[in-house]
């Protein structure tokens, strides 16, 4: 694998950041357009008369720019609640809680010497009580950066091994991963409630067939889910692709320049493979962060073509290049 120097990877990391902080609001306002024009057009459909000759596009422009503050001012405010208070929110989703010093100096002490030879400033340190092996690190900036472990990680790997996971996640860390993931999370969460809110239309959509015969109205909230659906799932896709699961190789490679270790990683890679599944972490977004895919991701059909929709690269393949060091 080519290297990539830490100041690239950052500078590609940050330009990732900015294009969906950019392309955010272009999909929100094409999703509400196109919203505003299939509500217009089909009740056209129904109530054509009452338009009295207007055009249809004009009436959806007009739909739109009426819509569109308010709507805007809603994802706004929960985007700002969401990126501010994901520290919580991760924590919340994965049951995680922070470590104290006295209660596993071994684990302080191996992250004080990687963050004291990095010249990184020390991040907070969480623990799920779980008996599975997994890690991840979270935050936006130094003063929410954290890495948390799993009580099994700690407890079943050696220091060699424990200290090359805790690398990875600093190589997260430094890498900028964790910023760009924190959008991506929040992101994909705007677009999965608007899906939510929209499949409840459809299952409270009996007012509307009980006062169209034709059933029009539930084509119309059908219509709409779909549209909201395509879009949440399209906007899903382009995620993946722009968060990259090169930064698991990325990290590993920094996890190896850290420690000098690569073999310690490559092990323990292989013990969490073995059981890496968190029994908390239900959200896909917040499974994502883990070094190692805390679900069934393997199972299901997009993963057998190829894994091509996978949030993170196969297991073996990480070992595989980690042992080439």
């Amino acid at each position: 694998m080519r290297y990539v120097g830490i100041q690239t990877q950052q500078r590609r990391n940050n330009a990732r950041s900015l294009f969906l902080l950019f392309l955010f609001p272009c999909l929100m306002a094409g999703m509400l357009f196109l919203f505003s024009f299939l509500l217009t057009w089909a009740s056209w459909g129904t109530n054509g008369s009452t338009y009295q000759g207007a055009d249809p596009t004009g009436v959806s422009v007009q739909l739109f720019i009426r819509l569109a503050p308010w709507v805007f001012a809603g994802v706004l405010l929960w985007f700002m609640i969401a990126y501010f208070a994901n520290t919580s929110i991760i924590a919340s989703a994965t049951s995680s809680y922070s470590l104290a010093r006295k209660e596993n100096k071994r684990v302080y002490n191996l992250v004080e010497n990687l963050c004291m030879a990095q010249g990184m400033k020390m991040p907070k340190i969480n623990v799920i009580d779980d008996h599975s092996l997994n890690a991840f690190a979270s935050g936006i900036n130094e003063r929410t950066y954290t890495v948390t472990l799993s009580r099994g990680i700690i407890d079943k790997l050696n220091d060699a091994e424990l200290e090359a996971v805790i690398a990875h996640e600093l190589s997260h860390i430094r890498n900028r991963d964790v910023r760009l993931l924190i959008v991506s999370i929040v992101f994909v969460g705007i677009f999965a409630m608007l899906a939510q809110i929209a499949m409840r239309s459809v299952f409270h959509s009996s007012a509307l067939r009980s006062r169209d015969s034709k059933g029009n109205g539930t084509i119309i909230v059908i219509l709409l889910v779909m549209v909201v659906a395509a879009i949440g799932y399209f906007f899903s896709i382009l995620m993946r692709f722009a968060i990259s699961r090169k930064r698991e190789y990325m990290a590993d490679a920094g996890a190896a320049e850290m420690t000098k270790n690569p073999l310690a990683l490559a092990s323990a890679l292989r013990k969490i493979s073995a059981d890496p599944d968190i029994e908390a972490v239900e959200r896909e977004d917040v499974a994502q962060l883990f070094i190692q895919h805390p679900g069934h991701q393997a199972q299901g059909f997009l993963s057998r073509v190829g894994g091509l929709f996978a949030t993170h690269p196969p297991i073996e393949d990480r070992i595989k290049t980690l042992e080439q060091f």
